[in-house]
């Protein structure tokens, strides 16, 4: 599959300029997601060869990542990239490669983070990047992992480029598994949890965390919100079906809740809304999705608020005769749910605590400015989950794109359109009876 994450690439890259007939090669993006439909690639998982023109893609062809429909792409066009050395805003010459530049710092390694990097490294071949992150850096498409086992894909098969592969690619100094600590804006420095690292741009892209709830203990509950928990959460399901509790009925849990079932999980949804996905969908569509839930193991129960959450022993059935520990749900109403895992999907939000340490505006998020991304402090920049536009977060994957080529632009000094925040199609992927809401 063509990468959503990658920059597309330059029509010589793809061995072809143009077809027999000397027309060029054109790169179509999903609106819903960013995945690039490169006409000269084609697009393998979708079984069109290379060659392939967008417009004989037959009419019913759906977005190989999010599955959105064909009439949600529009043609992407790639500005050339600018590579002459532009002053920078602290005064100085920006001289490509220079050992007393400390060029761009990038906090997180998800979506955000790595579509940064493509963009500075497509504009300008010498900039020194730094990207720190938490994880190992691999490259994956987060919508993903919502449907990755009716799709039959291990974990272990999500990413499509390594950490270190795609540092090497984009000549990106890479620090992985390390934490960013704080944010000094006097001296332009980062501190890590590996020491402190000097930065002339630094752009937060540490994306969003799951909500913590205080009757959801970490020790008993599973968030996943990246590819490292989900694979410890597969790794732990194993081969035998389980009993598991998903609590949050939004777009996440829903989806979840959906795959668990197709893999043959017995799952129970829970929300405090009378029915699932009650904020995106009218009450028809709830129905419709609830009556396509029943035929697989999967039971949705509303309008419940729970009050805690504890754990028991329980001698396993089976060969080895050991002890697991289960775990049982308490709602206020006095239902009482008992399951193998309890997975919650309350939301997100975002962690504050760099943004605090550097006295950054917040506003339900890092209050950025509207067409620069630019944060309240010099220097700072921020896009993907963990930013706010007039108090607005817009966490879904296709701005990232778009907010990635408005800020490498502003940080090099290069001229670029400003960023406006659009309203995109939305692919509800309950792979049951799946919804795509348009914009209004």
């Amino acid at each position: 599959m063509n990468s959503p994450m990658a920059s597309p690439p330059a029509p010589a890259a793809t061995g072809l300029q143009t077809d027999g007939s000397g027309l060029p090669w054109e790169i179509f993006i999903c609106r819903a997601c960013g995945l690039l439909y490169d006409e000269a690639r084609g697009d393998e998982d979708s079984g069109l060869a290379p060659g392939t023109r967008f417009a004989d893609i037959p009419e019913d062809w759906a977005c190989p990542l999010c599955g959105v429909t064909k009439a949600d792409f529009e043609p992407y066009v790639r500005e050339e990239p600018v590579r002459r050395a532009r002053p920078s805003s602290c005064g100085t010459q920006h001289r490509p490669g220079s050992r007393h530049d400390a060029g761009t710092v990038i906090v997180g390694a998800g979506r955000a983070g790595w579509q940064m990097a493509e963009a500075l490294r497509a504009r300008d071949a010498g900039l020194p990047i730094t990207l720190v992150t938490a994880c190992n850096g691999d490259v994956y498409d987060k919508p993903l992992l919502s449907v990755a086992m009716a799709r039959g894909l291990a974990p272990g098969k999500l990413p499509h480029e390594t950490g270190l592969q795609a540092a090497a690619r984009l000549g990106v100094r890479l620090i992985a598994h390390t934490q960013a600590v704080r944010i000094v804006p006097a001296s332009r420095q980062l501190r890590t949890s590996r020491g402190t690292l000097q930065y002339r741009h630094l752009v937060l892209a540490h994306g969003a965390q799951a909500r913590s709830l205080p009757p959801f203990p970490d020790a008993l509950c599973w968030r996943i919100n990246h590819l490292q928990a989900y694979a410890r959460f597969r790794a732990c399901l194993g081969e035998a079906p389980q009993r598991i509790a998903v609590v949050g009925a939004g777009l996440i849990g829903s989806e979840l809740a959906n795959d668990l079932a197709l893999a043959g999980h017995s799952v129970t949804l829970l929300d405090a809304a009378p029915r699932p996905l009650a904020a995106r969908l009218p009450e028809a569509q709830s129905q419709q999705l609830l009556a396509a839930w029943r035929t697989l193991p999967l039971r949705f129960v509303g309008g419940v608020q729970v009050s805690q959450v504890t754990e028991v022993q329980a001698v396993q059935q089976g060969a080895s005769g050991e002890n697991r520990a289960i775990k049982q749900i308490s709602t206020h109403c006095g239902q009482l749910f008992t399951v193998d895992h309890i997975v919650v999907a309350a939301g997100l939000q975002t962690p504050r605590r760099l943004a605090d340490s550097a006295g950054l505006a917040w506003n339900n998020g890092i209050d950025v400015h509207p067409d620069t991304l630019a944060t309240s402090v010099e220097g700072i920049h921020a896009l993907g989950d963990c930013i706010a536009i007039g108090g607005q977060v817009s966490r879904f994957i296709e701005p990232i794109g778009r907010q990635a080529h408005t800020l490498a632009a502003h940080i090099l000094g290069q001229p670029a359109a400003p960023y406006r925040q659009s309203a995109v199609p939305l692919r509800i992927k309950t792979g049951s009876l799946p919804f795509t809401l348009h914009p209004a």
